[in-house]
């Protein structure tokens, strides 16, 4: 197919955090090109785009179709996104978790042509194949990809896509477009030891049963991972090519496998690849020790956070976590022992928190000596077991799908009390001199003024989150 098709990040309001590198429409954009396919990705939220310089794009590359990827918490930019280009005669297919678990709603909100249900490669793949050339009934078809002549309402059933089952099939993200090193990007967690600093997958999946997360649903609770040997390929890639020098691995679970986590980290090790390492989306607490916690410090492990959610054991087994305190205490201890710096993530206002349950939560938080901790309020995510659990007592309200405001509280609190608690355990937390001063003690001269700028702009966010004017 001589035809360029276009890749789309929407810009949308990233509450503070800037743009992460987008390995959804790299990879995307890599294997179609891989198959044959000429490929353009258009990152608006790093380049600021409006929506009629993307149609300018679209326009002066000769694009008729697109797809746009989609998560909740912007998902209304998505759409005014898409009906823009579908009033100006472009295709649209819209993929990502949020129209897996809502493509119905999706397709009616957005005018799109089509979604697409689960991992986007094969399928994208097969309907580009198709060339997309007129409104066919796909989803007869091509498994994942719908348009509304299959789904006649919410309640119509549908099937996620098929998955590529051996990950090292997958080529590499399309690193040359998405330019990794450059400055327009932001961080995850907006941290760096080192810069420039890029994430990568080493896994997808997670095969455990959280309820209040949606990765579990859309991957079945199934877990693959990436060779050792292709994970290296790839940090070696962005270490020589792109001058990449810290890898921020993003999986939902990679210590979950000793063995993964183990070989990665005595490949960069016995190979002298000099690169800052951290694991900013969290490890889970019982799937590591004082061994593998030793190989990570030695690979160039300095941060990794921990999903701790919650600090009351009645909680965690109610969102069935699959963890104990113990454990999660004695995690924190070994990641401290060796000098790997801790963020803890907990949740506020889960099913079954009471005031002293959320109080013995941010009583731990600051008990626990992390350098960091986010503190966010439960928010009910498409595809969560309590998206369903929860039906009928909140009205989503995807303009304030974040974890600032609530759309569900749990029974004697209200909204305004949890953004009290959780601004007050922000800033309590943050003010501390301790914190600050490890911080700025770690920094090297010439990642200073970048870290403390991303440093300031996240911290000045989330202490005055509350007062600001969302859309």
């Amino acid at each position: 197919m001589s035809n360029i098709f276009g890749l789309v990040r929407c810009n949308y309001d990233s509450k503070g955090t800037g743009a992460i590198c987008s390995l959804a429409l790299g990879y995307l954009s890599s294997y179609l090109k891989a198959h044959g396919h000429k490929t353009l990705i258009i990152d608006a939220l790093r380049d600021k785009l409006s929506h009629a310089k993307i149609l300018d794009i679209l326009k002066k590359n000769s694009i008729k179709a697109v797809g746009l990827t989609c998560l909740s918490f912007y998902y209304n930019d998505v759409i005014a996104l898409s009906k823009y280009l579908k009033g100006n005669g472009i295709k649209v297919i819209i993929g990502g978790m949020h129209p897996t678990f809502l493509p119905y709603q999706t397709l009616v909100d957005s005018d799109a042509d089509y979604v697409c249900c689960g991992e986007g490669e094969l399928p994208l793949l097969e309907l580009v194949n198709n060339n997309i050339s007129n409104k066919l009934s796909y989803g007869k078809t091509i498994k994942g990809i719908y348009s509304l002549d299959e789904l006649s309402n919410e309640t119509t059933p549908f099937e996620k896509a098929d998955i590529v089952e051996n990950l090292d099939e997958l080529p590499f993200p399309d690193w040359e477009q998405l330019e990794p090193a450059s400055k327009k990007y932001s961080v995850h967690s907006g941290d760096a030891k080192m810069y420039p600093a890029v994430g990568i997958f080493t896994t997808r999946g997670c095969p455990f049963p959280c309820k209040f997360c949606a990765a579990p649903n859309f991957y079945n609770r199934k877990l693959r991972t990436r060779s050792p040997e292709n994970v290296i390929q790839e940090i070696k890639l962005l270490t020589e090519k792109f001058g990449i020098k810290e890898i921020q691995f993003l999986d939902d679970n990679i210590t979950h496998r000793r063995e993964h986590i183990e070989a990665i980290c005595k490949s960069i090790a016995s190979q002298n690849i000099k690169i800052a390492c951290c694991t900013p989306n969290g490890i889970r607490a019982d799937r590591i020790d004082d061994g593998i916690v030793k190989l990570m410090k030695k690979a160039g492990w300095y941060m990794t956070g921990l999903g701790i959610e919650s600090a009351n054991e009645t909680i965690l087994k109610n969102i069935r976590k699959s963890e104990t305190l113990d454990e999660i205490k004695n995690a924190i201890l070994i990641l401290q022992k060796n000098r790997i710096d801790v963020t803890g993530f907990f949740i506020l206002g889960l099913p079954g928190d009471t005031r002293e349950t959320i109080q013995e939560t941010i009583d731990f938080a600051f008990s626990s000596k992390m350098e960091k901790a986010g503190f966010n309020i439960f928010n009910v995510i498409p595809g969560s077991d309590y998206w369903d659990e929860l039906s009928g007592s909140f009205q989503p309200d995807f303009a304030r799908s974040d974890t600032f405001n609530p759309i569900w509280t749990p029974e004697g609190l209200t909204a305004e009390e949890l953004k009290s608690i959780q601004a007050n355990a922000i800033r309590k937390f943050y003010i501390r001199i301790l914190p600050f001063i490890n911080r700025l003690r770690k920094l090297t001269f010439n990642n200073l003024y970048k870290n403390l700028m991303l440093k300031f702009q996240a911290l000045f966010f989330t202490m005055f989150s509350e007062t600001r004017k969302r859309r």
